[in-house]
């Protein structure tokens, strides 16, 4: 059985964690985004499908094509961070289930099923996008999740092909001092759970 974190892992990953709008001027190396992946890539997914893309946006060339999908305080955000992720999802992930879920041939239950495949695109997506945001704060990273794009421009502009949607974008880095808004308020446990 395994046991609870100590406070100063919860502190990194939950209590003291922010979402930054700037980060220090910082280089993330491509040694750590790999680090990165082999953290996030143990998160559970629905029988394992993974269907969660990256597109790690590191250049200033990469950069100019995505800004203009942007609304614009998140453009501004996206150009001064080091590193933005696109989060995607794979629309044809169940390719990958023969030698990722080996229980029984589940393939064909997502490829004669659109809509099936698309839902369990985006809910697994998301989670995996979730994990890639707790992994990159156990690593030491700040994150600043966005929704605030045009996802048909995103999509245009890096998955013309049409395979690969864009879920949604976090920039990462070392935070800056005072990079963040003050923490607000998160809702009571009684105003959104129940046990029964």
């Amino acid at each position: 059985m395994s046991e609870a974190l100590g406070q100063q892992a919860l502190d990194q990953l939950f209590f003291n964690a922010h979402s930054y709008n700037s980060f220090a001027d910082k280089a993330i190396s491509e040694e750590t985004i790999a680090e990165l992946y082999d953290l996030l890539k143990w998160g559970p997914t629905s029988m394992n499908t993974q269907p969660g893309r990256y597109l790690f946006i590191q250049s200033q060339e990469a950069k100019e094509r995505l800004l203009p999908a942007m609304i614009a305080s998140n453009a501004e955000k996206t150009r001064s961070a080091p590193l933005t992720v696109i989060i995607a999802s794979d629309s044809e992930f169940y390719e990958h289930l023969p030698t990722q879920f080996t229980a029984y041939d589940a393939a064909p239950l997502f490829r004669d099923n659109t809509g099936l495949a698309q839902e369990t695109a985006f809910r697994n997506g998301s989670m995996q996008g979730a994990y890639l945001i707790t992994a990159a704060r156990a690593l030491g990273l700040d994150c600043g999740p966005m929704s605030g794009f045009d996802a048909d421009k995103v999509n245009a502009e890096f998955f013309p092909e049409g395979r690969w949607k864009v879920n949604f974008i976090v920039n990462l880095g070392y935070g800056a001092e005072g990079g963040h808004h003050p923490r607000g308020q998160r809702l009571a446990f009684d105003q959104v759970a129940a046990i029964l």
